[in-house]
């Protein structure tokens, strides 16, 4: 078995005591071990303040769109062994592997062109000028500057490689050195995005730290000037919220929690048309994409009560060629859960759930592994608007009128998404809706090679309010202003516009 070590202070450095296990989730074959136990946190911190700090923020936004580039380049070359890791540790199918890898890739290249696109400034001018007196001399400006901290990335297990990509790549090109802490259970692709980012030497020392293994005091370890970005169950995200230092000192925090996504069929939606196939087929492919283990797959399939019955009838149609397996086998179409507790979870989360089975089982498979099929609930209790099964489980809900109103009740939600031609339609229900979400999808057929709604893309802001963790990321250069300092500078004119070039 392999010991996944971390990248810490410049070095690698493995933590001593009892370590996790990572295993196979299709075989429950052990591969790798992982501990942090022992480790110093807080020295690694304090590295990546005193050197990676200075040295980025001594680059120019073109400077560190440059390291980005490289970085996707480097990604790009180890591009089918990081694969072969997302099938052997993840339970991904190729398919599912390179939503993810490829995901990183694209990321990393998109922040590129964005400092590419700011060139040679360090800070970011915001907004123009302000006469602040009757005397034009009398001057205010705002800009926003790096943060003298580090950014420290807790992250999920089910994206290794795109959510350690998606927080790095904003965080290092707005001039803040990274400490990114991987869930253990599927830790193997982010240490070997390590080992290779850190063996070309891309970045200044001490602007990348990778921390394997359990994450021990390290939030605690975090100052006014850190930020915290966490993708993770709500109840985690709360609990991290309350840490005395977090309070005490304002640590900025992101939060990306549950999320219970809705698709919702307009009325005016004629079964067999390309609009219902298109609802069709982005339910099925949320549902078993990594088998369902996505923060923004589809929890809530919405349809007119006229059309309940057809829509159920094709759904199961779907389901059923689903071929459910080792995502080694090129003919699987959807892979296990991450872990046996993953699992575990889901199937108490299907029965709290409430309703009947429409499609699927809970029965345990014949053979090792944390496998599941696809799961179809239909008229489920009111726990299908409190709480997320994370796996490839989603719930039939009927509506007669204003179906916004059953969108809501999800709390806050990363998105949602709308099928349907009426005009008026869709201007109300996403008026009614938007509030609620940080994304909304709106479906047509006739928008070529469409990712779906599951896809987040770097361009756009990913987060929610409510359950989703009240918080946003990517959005390009928007993501920056997370990792940035605004501060309004008031004065002289002719300082300042000396200063802000």
């Amino acid at each position: 078995m392999v010991q996944l070590r971390s990248y810490l202070g410049g070095q690698w450095v493995a933590g001593s005591g009892s370590p996790q296990t990572l295993l196979n989730p299709a075989t429950e074959e052990p591969l790798a071990t992982a501990s942090s136990d022992g480790l110093d946190l807080r020295g690694a911190l304090e590295h990546a303040r005193t050197k990676g700090g200075p040295a980025l923020r001594a680059l120019t936004f073109a400077e560190r769109g440059a390291r980005l580039k490289a970085m996707a380049d480097a990604l790009q070359a180890e591009r089918d062994r990081l694969l072969e890791l997302g099938i052997a540790n993840g339970g991904n199918t190729r398919s599912d592997a390179k939503f993810d890898v490829d995901g990183a890739i694209g990321t990393l290249l998109e922040y590129s062109q964005i400092g590419n696109a700011l060139g040679s400034k360090k800070f970011l001018v915001d907004g123009e000028g302000i006469q602040l007196g009757r005397s034009a001399r009398f001057h205010g400006q705002h800009i926003a500057v790096p943060r003298h901290g580090v950014a420290v990335h807790v992250n999920a297990f089910n994206f290794p490689a795109w959510g350690f990509a998606e927080k790095a790549a904003v965080a290092l090109l707005a001039g803040m050195p990274v400490l990114s802490k991987p869930a253990t259970s599927s830790a193997m692709v982010a240490h070997r995005i390590m080992e290779v980012l850190a063996g070309k030497k891309i970045l200044p020392e001490g602007a990348l730290s990778l921390l394997v293994g359990g994450a021990g005091e390290l939030v605690s370890l975090l100052g006014a000037q850190d930020v915290l970005a966490f993708t993770g169950s709500g109840d985690t995200g709360a609990r991290i919220r309350s840490a005395r230092n977090v309070i005490e000192y304002s640590v900025r925090m992101n939060v990306e929690a549950d999320s219970l996504n809705a698709a919702l069929l307009g009325p005016d939606v004629e079964p067999r048309s390309d609009m219902y196939e298109l609802f069709l087929k982005d339910v099925v492919r949320d549902m078993t994409q990594k088998a369902g283990q996505k923060c923004t797959a589809i929890r809530r399939v919405l349809v007119p009560q006229t059309l309940l019955s057809s829509v159920k009838e094709d759904l199961i149609e779907l389901l059923s060629t689903v071929k459910v397996g080792d995502p080694a086998d090129e003919d699987v179409r959807m892979g296990p859960l991450a872990t046996a507790s993953q699992l575990s979870d889901a199937r108490e989360g299907v029965a709290r759930l409430g309703g009947k089975l429409a499609f699927g089982s809970l029965s345990p498979f014949p053979h090792k592994g944390f496998f599941t099929t696809p799961v179809l609930v239909e008229s489920p209790g009111e726990a299908v608007h409190e709480h997320e099964v994370f796996g490839p489980v989603a719930s039939l809900l009927p509506y007669s009128e204003n179906p916004a109103q059953l969108v809501a009740r999800g709390n806050g939600g990363l998105v949602s998404s709308l099928y349907s031609e009426d005009q008026g339609f869709i201007e109300q229900v996403v008026m009614d809706i938007a509030p609620h979400h940080g994304r909304v999808f709106l479906g047509h057929p006739k928008v070529e090679l469409s990712p779906g709604p599951g896809t987040v893309l770097p361009q756009l802001v990913h987060g929610g309010p409510g359950r989703a963790g009240g918080g946003e990321e990517l959005g390009g250069a928007r993501g920056l202003a997370f990792y940035m300092q605004r501060v309004a500078l008031e004065g002289s004119r002719p300082v300042i516009q000396k200063l802000t070039g």
